[in-house]
């Protein structure tokens, strides 16, 4: 299909686009762009609103409220290199984020959650997969795919009767492999599958899948914006996924057209990640429609974009907020926000200037807190308890088994995770982790290990590990190994048993190359 059936295939899909009032708090943030931003911008969302009037009809707003779906529908969020401390609500004072600071007070904050890896990829299949970076398919940043047997989130859920949607960045399969999105689960995916391609936030194409039905032709290839072509920076691709979704949640919200069927929509922004490849043209990849509202500030450049990068995808997710709100579905939706590892030192960006690791050792690309500790918000205001802090260590590979109960998936699937829904509901939480396990391949390969309050790390294969215990020493600057041989022991011993070995991801010294290695 060329372009035009591209830009076609648009508006008649669920995706579609928005009309302006759906994005207040986005019109007011670029009411205040430069003159030429603001003009091509407010032509930008002038043609939106026009194609929104062919959008499928839905029951009138205003109507009753519908029933509480059978199974929630579930919103997760995906920030790309937050840091732990870049948050309001996680100590920031630098960084405005009021969305996120009342997402975390009207639900559970939890200060002991992980990523999956300290890179994209990794943690990306262990948030899908439910399996850790030992035993994943995906342990780097590599051009690898997912396979038919990798069971996804996704799937499972499909098959529980959701109706599924990824809108953002992938980074587990590229065109023509077993690991696009549409074989993954989704029913629908507009955004990046390549996570170099998804540096650049004025792209001039995403990739687009819309199902073929009895009403509309299917759509399955690059979605152009033209707008983009030449350098020309107009669509900021960001505001393009945030009205995906709130679309799609509105077209798929349950309802008695769809039987009240529930959805899940994995909203995977790239924000606050760095354009690697501007930044080493101009010293600045914190690409950003406007450094507001930090434009006054005495700070670098590339610190006022970031911080407004962020302030940006607060104001997002506002919007999705309201929109659910307006829906009259916040109720019985369960939505999640975090990270996919912790943050940046790129695009010229100093993850030290806003304390972004927060109390943390370390940053993207380490196995120190920093590197893989990462901020979780949920809230389901009518099952969980507003303003709950919860300090359990829990990781991506749990999602996968919390949403599969959620959704009265029998039997669990088998993985590496456990369902934390007994702790969203209030509940005794019997099951817990005996130990949580990384492993990462660039540099060599590094493990680590958490085990209640302890935390081992083994900087290169055949090294001594170190040992830090959390509870005392939360920033991991007391090697205590020497102290606590029994506890090393221990360690020593998940280290052996925790993972199986891999062709594509071998145990190398320090300096071996990755195979494919790609920035994420």
């Amino acid at each position: 299909m060329g372009k035009g059936a591209a830009e076609a295939a648009v508006t008649g899909t669920s995706f579609g686009w928005t009309p302006r009032k759906g994005f207040a708090r986005v019109r007011r943030m670029m009411s205040q762009f430069p003159r030429a931003r603001r003009t091509a911008s407010q032509a930008l969302l002038l043609c939106l609103a026009a194609s929104s009037v062919v959008l499928p009809l839905r029951a009138q707003p205003g109507s009753a409220p519908s029933p509480a779906p059978r199974n929630p529908s579930i919103l997760f969020i995906l920030a790309d290199d937050l840091g732990y401390g870049d948050l309001g609500c996680y100590g920031q004072t630098k960084i405005k984020t009021p969305n996120l600071d009342k997402l975390a007070a009207e639900g559970m904050r939890f200060t002991s959650f992980y990523a999956g890896s300290t890179v994209c990829a990794p943690s990306r299949c262990a948030l899908m997969t439910g399996s850790h970076t030992g035993h994943g398919f995906i342990r780097g940043n590599a051009a690898a795919a997912l396979r038919p047997q990798d069971l996804t989130v996704a799937e499972v859920l499909k098959q529980a009767g959701y109706h599924t949607a990824l809108v953002g960045k992938w980074g587990l399969g590229n065109p023509n492999t077993t690991g696009v999105p549409q074989k993954k689960g989704f029913d629908e995916f507009i955004g990046y599958l390549d996570q170099t391609h998804a540096h650049d936030y004025y792209t001039d194409y995403l990739w687009r899948y819309d199902p073929p039905s009895p009403a509309k032709q299917g759509y399955d290839d690059r979605m152009e914006f033209p707008e983009n072509r030449d350098g020309k920076k107009v669509v900021y691709l960001h505001d393009v996924f945030t009205r995906a979704a709130v679309n799609f949640m509105r077209i798929n919200k349950p309802d008695p057209f769809n039987n009240y069927r529930p959805f899940f929509l994995y909203l995977a922004y790239t924000i606050p990640h760095a354009n690697n490849e501007e930044g080493r043209r101009t010293g600045n990849g914190m690409q950003t429609p406007s450094d507001i509202p930090y434009s006054d500030q005495p700070w670098p450049q590339t610190e006022k974009n970031k911080a407004a990068m962020i302030t940006h995808l607060d104001a997002s997710v506002g919007v999705l907020m309201d929109q659910l709100k307006q829906l009259k579905i916040d109720d019985h939706t369960l939505v999640l926000f975090t990270s996919d590892n912790g943050p940046h030192q790129e695009g010229g960006a100093d993850p030290k200037f806003f304390q972004s690791s927060g109390p943390l050792r370390g940053i993207k690309r380490d196995l120190y807190e920093g590197g893989i500790r990462v901020p979780l918000i949920v809230r389901w205001p009518s099952q969980i308890r507003p303003g709950t802090v919860n300090d359990q260590p829990w990781a991506f590979w749990d999602f996968l088994p919390t949403a599969a109960e959620l959704a009265q998936v029998k039997p669990l699937p088998k993985c590496d995770g456990i369902s934390l829904l007994p702790t969203l509901l209030g509940q005794p939480q019997t099951n817990r982790h005996d130990f949580l396990y990384w492993e990462f391949h660039e540099r060599g390969f590094q493990q680590a290990v958490r085990m209640g309050d302890w935390k081992a790390v083994r900087p290169q294969a055949g090294e001594p590990l170190e040992l830090y215990n959390l509870k005392t020493d939360l920033s991991e600057k007391e090697n205590v190994a020497d102290k606590n041989p029994e506890v090393v022991a221990k360690m020593e011993a998940f280290f052996k048993t925790a993972r199986t070995e891999s062709d594509l991801w071998p145990i190398k010294p320090a300096g071996a190359k990755q195979p494919g290695k790609k920035k994420g």
